[in-house]
């Protein structure tokens, strides 16, 4: 496999506030990497960093990829609660392909036959002439991994795209990236939770400021770092 990221002695301050110290990974193509960590660890900054959202950092970040529209980005939170927002799901989704219209102002009829193709995929096509404010919390975040993927990203970056979903809902959610992830996708998701994505990611990192683990779940679940900041080990 190849690496699609490589991040080489990565740091990062806010003012006197080291945020991120000698964090170094590599992660290759079709991986899927959970990222956990308490509250205040860096997790969303990281993301911010290999978003191209922060640039004054030190270290080194490789991304073998195209450019910046090869990668998808999921947010935490659903687009709105506002049912009077005017917009439809299809002309939310559309604006994934914006990055790449360069100068164009008017959408293609095959972008449109495109936006069809991934709200289908995603199982949400009956939903696209809907208010994006009528919809559910779940329905909202397939909407934006829809628009995420619309431009066929070599990368997924999610950040806890699930937090405010119901557990029935979050299950389904994740089984649709592990399908995304089948295709080759890269999936980078930062998770609050690692018991609910542990039978889905391949590799799991875990940041406190400074990276205390990186490899295989298998091999964190034995771990010493898993008693020290779980306080137990789980059994097979």
């Amino acid at each position: 496999m190849n690496n699609i990221i490589t991040v080489d002695n990565l740091n990062f301050k806010y003012g006197r506030n080291e945020v991120l110290k000698n964090i170094s990974f590599e992660v290759e193509e079709g991986d899927y990497v959970g990222i956990v960590g308490p509250n205040g660890s860096g997790k969303t900054t990281l993301i911010k960093i290999l978003l191209g959202l922060i640039n004054s950092y030190e270290g080194q970040i490789h991304q073998n990829i195209a450019d910046r529209n090869s990668i998808g980005y999921v947010p935490q939170k659903g687009v709105t609660n506002d049912r009077l927002f005017p917009a439809t799901v299809k002309e939310i989704v559309i604006t994934g392909l914006l990055s790449k219209k360069r100068g164009t102002k008017f959408y293609s009829k095959e972008d449109y036959n495109r936006v069809d193709t991934i709200l289908n995929k995603l199982k949400i096509g009956d939903l696209k002439d809907k208010k994006i404010g009528n919809l559910s919390g779940g329905q909202q975040q397939r909407v934006l991994l829809a628009r995420a993927m619309v431009s066929s990203p070599s990368i997924l970056i999610l950040d806890e795209p699930t937090s405010a979903l119901d557990p029935e809902i979050r299950e389904e959610f994740y089984k649709l990236l592990k399908e995304l992830n089948k295709e080759n996708v890269t999936i980078i998701l930062v998770s609050h939770d690692i018991l609910s994505i542990e039978k889905y990611i391949s590799k799991i990192l875990y940041l406190d400021k400074k990276l205390v683990f990186y490899g295989s779940y298998e091999d964190f679940r034995h771990s010493k770092e898993m008693v020290k900041y779980f306080g137990f080990i789980i059994k097979d």
